[in-house]
């Protein structure tokens, strides 16, 4: 991944979520940015409706 500071994802997690099936080189560098995107999203709908705490409904 290429910025180890914002790595959420853990690659070996995503292997072996996956099974059998290959793994991308960069499909964790995607997985990780969609994350870091949808958890942006929520702290942003969270500090909305006035709260300090991100909750699942965020998402």
């Amino acid at each position: 991944m290429k910025d180890k500071e914002n790595n959420i994802v853990v690659r070996s997690k995503i292997k072996e979520l996956c099974g059998e099936m290959s793994v991308a080189a960069d499909f964790g560098d995607a997985l990780n940015e969609e994350v870091l995107r949808i958890v942006k999203k929520a702290v942003e709908r969270a500090k909305a409706n006035g709260r300090k705490t991100v909750m699942p409904k965020d998402i």
